[in-house]
Parts: C-alpha cells; structure tokens; sequence
C-alpha cells in the first residue's frame, strides 16, 4: 500500500475518532429505546413491543418516523426563537462531554498509535464538568418560552435539582483528583491499573457520583422536572415532532455520558486487571480491539442499572429530594473527601 493511501486511512480512522462522541448516542439509543421498553415490560409482568417486526425489534425505528412525519407545531403563546433553540442547548453538551473520554488505549495502523480519545485535555475533569452543567440551560429555556405553567415549574424543578446535585458529583470526583494527581481522564485510567480500580478506595464517592449522576439526567427516582402524575409532561409538555426528539435524545446522551464516567473515573475505565502485561503476549490487532470492547462492556452494564433502577424504584417527593441532595449526599461526598485525605497521609496508597 503506498504512502499516500496509509496517511489517507489514519486521517480516515482519526476523523472517526473525533467525530464518535456524536455518532456513538445517536447509534445506541435506538437499541436503548428498545431495551428500556423490553425490561420495563419485563418488570410489570407485560409483553412490550412486539408488533413491529421480530420481537417488536423494529419498534424504535417505527419510533423515529413517528418523530420525523409528525407536524411540528410551536404554541402560538410561545416564545418562538427560544422554544426553537431549547431543544439544542440540551442535546448539544451531552453529545460533546464524550470528547474527552478515552474509549480505549491505542490502535496501532501501518505502524503509528493512534489515540481512542477525541480530544485528550489536561483538564478533561473540567471540560466534562463545564459541559454538563450547560444541559440545565436547555431545560429551564424550554420551561420559560413554552409559556405554560406545567413547563414552567418543571422547568424550576430541574435548575433547583441542578444545583443540588451537581455540588455532590463535583465534590465526589475530589476524591479521584486527589488519588490520581491529575485533571485529565486518561490519566486517571492508567492510574487504575492491575486492579487498583479507585471504587476500592472511594466506595463513598463511587455511590455518591452514581446517584448524583441519576440526578443529573433526570431519570427515576430523580424525575421531578418531568413528573407525568404531576406535571403533564414537565418542561417538554409543549413540545413534539422532533424537537421533542431531540430533548429525548438529550437524555439518553447524558446516560451514556454519566455511565461512561462512573466507568472512567472509578472501574478503572478500558483497562482489565494487569492487561498491560498479559496484552504484549497477543496479536496486535486483538490487543487493540480489547480495551474498546471492555469500556463498551463496562458502559452498557452501568445503562443497564439505569434501567433498571428506573423501573424499580418510585419516584421521590420534591422535599424529600431536596433534603437527601443536601442532608445526605453533600455530607457524604464531604465526608469522602476527608477519607482520601486520610489515606493519602497514612501512606496507604
């Protein structure tokens, strides 16, 4: 193969690499949709989707075109630009916070080693971090320009639940910063190495960042910004079409995301206990196309969970959320952080 073509295939790979934080969600959320469906069926003793072909396996797609062949109507009492902009300001950041997340170690292609990072920041915590806390923008505008009561106190809900919840997460990862002595994410994962996966060091943190992460994205038990018994719909009670598929898209983007974190920053991320020594003694591709497989395996299961737990647990009254985000979850994460500062002193790690 002469030169030319080799540099065309690594500029080919490494366009995919940037541009897999978008098409990773919009690839897995339709197998969600489907999955979310075939467990709630399964856990409220029903059947589920079986109508649209084998098992019911084409409904998502049946999903889509619904979205896309419905009448896009904005309320006359809307206001109009910011009704239309809503949807974006809350799809966008969850599509972007993958960016910075190593999906892998290395792939190595006619002799270079090409990194399986979109973009690979020193200050990948904070990136995450600032993106995230963009998502609650989207929310809120969709509440207020909707014009509608219902959308309004949802809209309410979620920047009063943002700001409760994100202080917790934030504070739970101190713990991470501390052990690892870095800001960047792929740092953090070769500090996991063999089996010294931080979940073993932060079991506070850990549970601390996985419930406030179930906050951050809105999901059961954390739904209060939706609240269909209380609230129509919550924030997206006026929308459809595909604006409203965005905002759904929205969400399980901001599922990934927070599974592929808890994964990244306390189950030792692609890594396999001590894959870095038993990985020379393979064939290059395979060890290539392990750490990816193993990241993905890890992610799914924490989706898996999120699932799970929606379909299990009721939902919380509104003051019970807010005193267990500050009467429970902020003391532990406090709590966490004096631990690692313990540990770091005693020299046990």
């Amino acid at each position: 193969m002469s030169d030319a073509l080799q540099t065309g295939v690594v500029w080919a790979i490494q366009a995919l690499i940037i541009l897999a934080p978008g098409l990773i969600p919009l690839a897995i959320v339709p197998g969600l949709v489907y999955v979310e469906r075939r467990m709630s069926a399964f856990i409220q003793d029903r059947i589920g989707p079986n109508r649209v072909g084998p098992l019911g396996l084409l409904q998502p797609v049946a999903d889509a075109l619904k979205f896309i062949f419905k009448e896009d109507i904005v309320p006359p009492h809307a206001h109009r630009w910011l009704y239309i902009l809503a949807p974006a300001f809350a799809a966008v950041p969850a599509l972007c916070t993958l960016a910075v997340v190593p999906l892998g170690h290395t792939l190595h292609v006619f002799g270079r080693e090409i990194a399986l990072i979109a973009a690979d920041v020193n200050v990948g915590i904070l990136v995450v971090f600032g993106l995230t806390s963009l998502g609650v923008y989207g929310i809120v505008l969709a509440g207020w320009a909707s014009n509608n009561k219902y959308s309004l106190l949802g809209g309410l809900r979620s920047s009063a639940q943002m700001i409760s919840y994100e202080l917790s997460l934030g504070l739970s990862v101190i713990g991470v910063i501390m052990l690892a002595g870095s800001l960047r994410l792929t740092d953090i994962v070769m500090m996991q190495d063999k089996l010294n996966w931080f979940v073993f060091l932060q079991p506070i943190g850990a549970i601390v960042f996985l419930i406030a992460s179930y906050a951050e994205t809105n999901r059961l038990p954390f739904d209060l910004p939706e609240a269909e018994t209380e609230l129509v719909a919550g924030y997206h009670t006026e929308y459809g079409s595909m604006k409203f598929a965005l905002f759904f898209l929205g969400e399980y983007a901001a599922m990934i995301t927070a599974s592929a974190l808890t994964v990244t920053l306390f189950f030792g991320g692609w890594q396999l206990p001590y894959y870095l020594e038993w990985s020379r003694h393979l064939p290059q591709l395979l060890a290539d196309l392990i750490p990816p497989a193993v990241f993905a395996f890890k992610t799914l299961f924490f989706l898996f969970l999120m699932i799970w737990v929606r379909w299990t647990f009721p939902r919380f009254r509104y003051d019970q959320l807010m005193d267990f985000g500050w009467k429970v979850m902020l003391p532990a994460a406090l709590l966490n952080i004096a631990w690692t500062a313990v540990i770091i002193l005693a020299g046990w790690v």
